[in-house]
């Protein structure tokens, strides 16, 4: 996704990557171990936080040891796979040119239009909602707000439109966005509507919560997203803002597709550095991922991974095999690649 025409990756002379090479395979079990280990460990055994002892035992399943007979196959299966998630980057190329036909078919959708006749069924059969709603979850500054501007301005003719969603200057200072924030998806129409919302907390209960009380009960533009932890001068100031007590008469509307979103600088950060903290973002992020009240068996959202512009076409491609190993999705169908800075 892009402005009106796709930009596809570029490579630079000294970024040339052929699809026979052999690329750096950074497991789950061999990014900083001992180090993230170690703090995992030191946590569970305190027993104060079940989940720290339940991703530890998964960490240590990662992938088979370099002592495996599994080892070699296990090795190979990946390599597989970056080569599919490189040549996806190829394949943009190719499809970036279908980009009309594409956006034509979003902005002449009505309920209904892409039923499929399975089994029988009628459309009268189902209940079809009159407009989809999409919900963008992630970490705060991954880039959600970037996002809902980027994915509106591929229906925007006017390439200096202004941006619909306020983007933070600042991600870590304060949360950013603290109340659902719908977009009508393309501007003007009731087939799809965008929703940004918080940024995930530290704590992986408050974030579970939050998401199974979007999941069960709806979302509403302008509901204020309140947490336990929020002090009270916040809380306050939240619940009695004028402007945002319109959400109350909102219908809610029930959330049909859940977009994760992932900054892939900190993904490579957890990758390549030497602290816990990023290692302990993608604990929150997958133990969020994983929950039955967003992923079912095969039933997961997708992935968006935001400012992979910021770096080379190898270290996108290890973001997205690494989450897609940490996920459990496959990272070239179910992990997409959408820079978020604005092209002139």
């Amino acid at each position: 996704m892009g402005g009106e025409t796709i930009i596809p990756p570029t490579s630079t002379s000294e970024e040339e990557y052929s699809v026979d090479q052999d690329f750096p395979l950074p497991s789950l079990s061999s990014l900083n171990p001992t180090l993230l280990r170690d703090y995992l460990r030191m946590k569970a055994e305190d027993g104060k936080n079940e989940s720290d002892r339940l991703f530890l035992e998964e960490f240590d399943k990662m992938g088979p040891q370099s002592s495996s007979p599994d080892f070699e196959a296990y090795h190979k299966r990946r390599q597989k796979v970056y080569k599919e998630v490189l040549q996806s980057y190829d394949q943009l190329r190719v499809r970036s040119k279908s980009l009309n036909e594409a956006k034509y078919k979003v902005l002449s959708y009505f309920p209904g239009t892409w039923f499929d006749n399975v089994g029988g069924k009628k459309l009268s059969d189902y209940d079809v909602p009159k407009t989809t709603s999409l919900l963008l979850i992630g970490p705060k500054g991954c880039g959600k707000s970037s996002l809902v501007n980027k994915i509106s301005r591929v229906f925007e003719d006017d390439n200096f439109a202004p941006e619909r969603a306020q983007i933070s200057y600042n991600p870590s200072v304060g949360d950013g966005t603290y109340y659902l924030q719908g977009y009508m998806i393309p501007r003007g129409s009731a087939s799809f509507c965008l929703y940004d919302s918080r940024g995930l907390a530290d704590g992986t209960s408050e974030n579970i919560n939050m998401v199974q009380y979007w999941m069960n009960n709806g979302v509403r533009h302008g509901e204020p997203v309140i947490r336990k932890s929020d002090d009270s001068s916040l809380r306050r100031r939240m619940k009695f803002k004028p402007r945002e007590l319109g959400w109350k008469f909102c219908r809610p509307q029930m959330v049909n597709f859940v977009i994760f979103v992932v900054d892939a600088v900190s993904v490579l950060k957890s990758i390549e550095g030497d602290g816990v903290e990023d290692l302990l973002c993608l604990q929150m992020i997958s133990e969020v991922f994983k929950h039955p009240c967003l992923s079912f068996k095969d039933d997961k959202p997708v992935v968006a991974i935001t400012h992979g512009d910021l770096l080379s076409i190898a270290d996108r491609v290890r973001a997205r095999v690494y989450l897609g190993e940490l996920l459990g999705i496959p990272p070239a169908k179910q992990i997409f690649d959408i820079p978020v800075c604005r092209k002139p």
